[in-house]
């Protein structure tokens, strides 16, 4: 298997550079698309790229607190990655009186920088392919349940001998829907401190009106910094703590770019679906997202003007915000251009090759021949729970707040007894003592229980009512009047003075109180009514879609291919390009400082500046960061980005940082499922831009003066 689909890896189109490149590649495996990139003017080794031997780029690329890339410019732990990447940390450390989201925060030295306990950071010591030793001694006859059995066992004790022998964590994770599997080997460090960050009005400029949208003039950055002990190695956080010192930093570029320009985007994509079938997709556009984008709609139509019309709860919704809105609008640009492009019209017709082709071999016909209708039955029968089960993550998680946080003393109040024999009641308790402050500091409960009067009776409208608490539709309203008015899990002072007295009487009461009743029927639902034949429903896909993807690997052996992004680290390289999405409109693939002014409207929360930034740009200070005169702010490339990537450096041909990629257009979104190359563009913040909001906005030069500047 591993060495069919090494195969497919050389077969990458080498006819020259033109338009977008799609893909996501393994850096361990860049011998396969090395020349390729050297076609587009890559004039770095294969060495300089990825290496486990000697420093290299990839020493450079860390994975940012499990969801986002950042990467180090100094050789004293200095990292960038995106405002929005870091923004719970900026809204977790603002206050009225420190309010870093409207003012921004510049450390003038270490001392200042804000520890951020909740935070780390990964760095990839290597990537190993670990196919042949995952598939040592599996039966390949046996059931599929056999088989996964027989994997997992090989994988746990390859991760545990890797961990022995070097000390490393070790993950191993399927490739290629289960066809090929590597080994990461990383080291993670806990102690990162924020050392600045812009305000709102440069780090989120345009808000969600421009989110996803091109022309951009978001300053998408936001600063932190590695700590390690005085051996360089992880540690928890501690005033002792040193700044880390990197095998690898990033040079940082404000020589000029241009149309055609190299570009190298190297990070950690989250997770995209290329292989979904025609039908499987066809739910997702017509079902499955149209009620996600609805259910997040009615949330964000009740959080803008709470937020707008009061500072407090600006500061506590201003994360939540952005995280429920950055999705919603990115599903309604992925529906928008799959519908555009007709996707599910061409995976109806790649299918119909498919099964062309298996019919060309009696082996192949009784391997592949079959699998698409059996992943069309499939779906058919199981998609149901597929929804309920992502409807419910909308509600129960991205809902009223107050539903899944009184969820959190389930065990509590149902197990007291069982906690306390064995000697954890005393942890419990004072875990939740620290979680209901932290819930407490973000949460207002007016606000809350309009999100409940909304989303309650949509999820319940979506949601077949035999996945339901039984009677829900009925009595939501009533219950909604006894959470608000009655819940004493909703009235911090009540609960605080609870949980410091607790006894098994105080458990008795919470079992009764409305809140934690009502978390419990939505949840028991779930589990009861769904969660199991989902789980089932999953196995059974993947089983298929293992099998399917093999049939191309086997049958389509010249087709280029690469596997979906898993949030392991990749590399994905194009150039610097605009684009043409719709008839009679064309992009420059740059906006510059004069944009930002022409957006600025003082009544519109997404584009008002800062007086200081008007005053900077009246003087037309730009210093050494313009090109030609003009200051950039965003630039757009062709490499092939999902989420993930935010915060991941863009990288030009000889090594160096341009930019920090932060976006995709909105034409582009749809790439998660379907690649176009005329279109799909990812979006960048000038690295130079970057520089001069730390040095004239933020005065904090002696940032700058920690890196490796190439002019």
């Amino acid at each position: 298997m591993k060495r069919l689909s090494l195969a497919v890896l050389l077969c990458l189109a080498v006819s020259g550079p033109v338009g977008a490149v799609e893909g996501m590649w393994i850096p361990s495996l860049i011998d396969m698309f090395y020349s390729d990139m050297q076609t587009y003017g890559l004039k770095l080794s294969k060495e300089q790229i990825y290496s486990t031997n000697n420093s290299s780029l990839k020493d450079a690329v860390i994975q940012f607190n499990g969801g986002c890339t950042a990467e180090i410019v100094s050789d004293q732990g200095l990292i960038l990655t995106n405002h929005h990447c870091g923004y719970d940390a900026i809204q977790k450390h603002s206050t009225i009186e420190n309010d870093y989201l409207a003012n921004g925060f510049w450390s003038k030295n270490f001392g200042e920088e804000l520890p951020c306990p909740w935070l780390n950071v990964t760095i990839v010591k290597e990537i190993r392919d670990v196919t042949d030793a995952v598939f040592k001694d599996v039966d390949k006859s046996a059931s599929a349940d056999e088989i996964q059995k027989a994997v997992a066992r090989n994988i746990a004790l390859l991760e545990k001998a890797e961990k022995e022998k070097s000390g490393f964590a070790a993950k191993i994770k399927p490739f290629n829907q289960g066809n090929e599997y590597f080994m990461l080997i990383t080291q993670n460090y806990d102690d990162i401190r924020l050392v600045g960050t812009p305000p709102n009005a440069i780090g989120k400029f345009g808000g969600d009106t421009d989110n996803w949208v091109w022309p951009r003039h978001t300053g998408d950055f936001s600063i932190f910094r590695i700590y390690a002990d005085k051996d360089n190695k992880p540690a928890k956080y501690s005033p002792d703590n040193v700044p880390y010192k990197p095998a690898y930093s990033l040079p940082v570029s404000l020589k000029p770019k241009q149309v055609g320009d190299f570009t190298m985007v190297y990070g950690f994509p989250g997770y995209t679906d290329q292989h979904y079938t025609a039908s499987k997709l066809k739910f997702y556009i017509e079902t499955e997202a149209p009620a996600r984008i609805s259910m997040r709609q009615h949330t964000l139509d009740l959080m803008k003007p709470a937020m707008n019309g009061n500072d407090t709860i600006r500061i506590q919704y201003s994360a939540k915000q952005a995280s429920i809105a950055n999705a919603w609008k990115k599903w309604i640009g992925q529906l928008g251009g799959l519908r555009e492009l007709d996707a599910v019209g061409k995976k109806i017709s790649f299918e119909e090759e498919y099964r062309a082709k298996a019919a060309e071999r009696t082996e192949w016909k009784e391997k592949y021949g079959s699998v698409i209708d059996e992943l069309d039955k499939l779906q058919a029968e199981y998609g149901r729970y597929e929804f309920a089960r992502n409807l419910f993550i909308e509600y129960f998680y991205y809902g009223p707040e107050g539903i899944s946080f009184a969820f959190d003393f389930y065990e509590l109040a149902f197990s007291y007894e069982e906690l306390e024999s064995a000697g954890k009641l005393e942890e419990t308790i004072t875990g939740l003592k620290n979680n209901t402050t932290s819930f407490f500091k973000d949460f207002n409960k007016n606000l809350d229980r309009s999100i409940f009067h909304d989303l309650t009776p949509l999820y319940c409208a979506y949601v077949s009512t035999d996945l339901l608490p039984e009677g829900i539709s009925e009595t939501w309203e009533k219950t909604e009047e006894e959470i608000y008015a009655k819940s004493i899990l909703l009235k911090q002072d009540e609960l605080e003075e609870m949980l410091d007295k607790f006894t098994a009487k105080t458990a008795k009461k919470i079992q009764k109180d409305p809140t934690i009743l009502f978390a419990r029927s939505i949840y028991m639902a779930y589990y009861n009514n769904v969660q199991e034949k989902y789980k089932w429903f999953m196995a059974k896909e993947d089983e298929l879609m293992q099998r399917y993807v093999e049939g191309m690997l086997v049958m389509f052996p010249d087709r280029k291919m690469w596997s979906d992004a898993n949030s392991t680290m990749r590399i994905a390289y194009g150039k610097i390009d605009g684009s043409q999405p719709y008839d009679g409109m064309k992009y420059l693939h740059f906006t510059t400082i004069d944009g930002i002014m022409q957006k600025y409207d003082p009544e519109n929360p997404d584009f008002m500046l800062t007086d200081r930034f008007m005053e900077l740009y009246k003087k037309k200070d730009f210093g050494d960061y313009t090109q030609d005169g003009e200051l950039w702010v965003c630039f757009t490339a062709s490499n092939h980005t999902t989420g993930g990537n935010s915060g991941s450096p863009v990288i030009d041909a000889e090594g160096n940082l341009i930019g920090i990629n932060f976006d995709r257009s909105w034409e582009s979104t749809m790439s998660d499922f379907m690649f176009d190359e005329s279109r799909c563009r990812n979006i960048v913040v000038d690295i130079r831009y970057v520089l001069w909001v730390i040095d004239k906005y933020g005065e904090a030069g002696h940032l700058i003066e920690e890196m490796n500047i190439v002019r």
